[in-house]
């Protein structure tokens, strides 16, 4: 590698850092000035909610790859489950998540 090369390498990557930060930075200053109970931030976060519900009931209705060659039965039981889960520990999200996976991997398993 030249020297020319290595400063160019070497300039890029302090202009991607400061791009980077820059708009981190802004970020930041409109972060503070932005009411998170607001219409639009209740809307964002309901699209966000129904994307989510709409992804996870799409690998479980219609997958694709491996996960296709599983019978339906155990990934609505799976689903089910990891509900029931978040319900009864007072909508904690990640042991939800991580009981319903662990039984869709007993139920693949040894089913």
């Amino acid at each position: 590698m030249t020297d020319a090369s290595g400063l160019a390498l070497v300039l890029l990557t302090l202009g991607a850092i400061a791009g980077t930060y820059l708009w981190r930075g802004v970020g930041v200053m409109f972060a503070a000035r932005i009411k998170s109970e607001g219409p639009v931030f209740q809307w964002v976060t309901f699209v966000s909610y129904a994307m989510l519900g709409g992804l996870i009931a799409r690998m479980v209705i219609l997958p694709i790859g491996p996960l296709m060659e599983t019978p339906l039965l155990f990934r609505t039981l799976a689903f089910v489950i990891g509900v029931g889960v978040f319900f009864a520990l007072g909508r904690r999200v990640l042991p939800a998540v991580f009981i319903g996976v662990a039984s869709f991997i007993v139920l693949v398993s040894y089913f």
